[in-house]
């Protein structure tokens, strides 16, 4: 999973560094690469849209009770495995977060990592316990705790990615991807924070 996440990175800014390259060999035989319009650059990035650098595989418990009837309670024990991708969005990018500082040097303003995306893997997940109060044995289940206790899953899911400090991860996987590559050209690049 680690070398399909970096393959995907790998590609998104291999397009970002053959379409400078190619504007770079383009405006270069004509003219000087500061003349270079950074509007025309946005517009090849903004195509990316969503650039995806990390995705954590979380494990979590999660536990539901809720009250049935006046004197008993339901309750449902799930195990849940899930999953979370963070990145940055290209499509924010404006012309002005990209400029050029010579022949070879370029300033990138990255939009800040964002989670893009959260949810259970169904195959993984199962429910652990599920009950009633023995002596309220006649209250049928509640077919609608289960749904609610996996919705309560992925918000757990979202903290646990947070606090773990996926948007961190994702903002330097962004920034390595995209300086490997220009670096690769020969092209120095510094980030400037967002």
């Amino acid at each position: 999973m680690k070398w399909k996440i970096i393959g995907v990175a790998a590609c998104v800014a291999l397009a970002v560094v053959l379409a400078v390259d190619l504007l770079y060999l383009h405006f270069s035989s004509n003219s000087a690469l500061r003349s270079l319009n950074s509007a025309s650059v946005i517009t090849q990035v903004k195509q990316l849209n969503e650039l995806v650098t990390v995705r954590y595989s979380l494990q979590r418990v999660v536990g539901l009770t809720e009250p049935r009837g006046a004197f008993g309670e339901e309750s449902i024990l799930l195990m849940v495995q899930g999953q979370a991708e963070a990145g940055v969005d290209l499509a924010t990018m404006k012309p002005g977060d990209i400029t050029f500082s010579g022949k070879r040097a370029v300033t990138i303003r990255l939009p800040r990592a964002k989670l893009f995306n959260t949810y259970i893997d169904e195959k993984q997940t199962k429910v652990w316990d599920r009950h009633i109060t023995w002596w309220t044995p006649w209250i049928p289940y509640d077919p609608d705790l289960e749904h609610r206790a996996r919705l309560s899953a992925i918000d757990d899911l979202q903290s646990a990615a947070l606090g773990m400090g996926i948007l961190k991860q994702a903002q330097k996987n962004a920034e390595n991807a995209v300086c490997d590559f220009l670096k690769a050209l020969k092209i120095d690049v510094e980030f400037e924070a967002s």
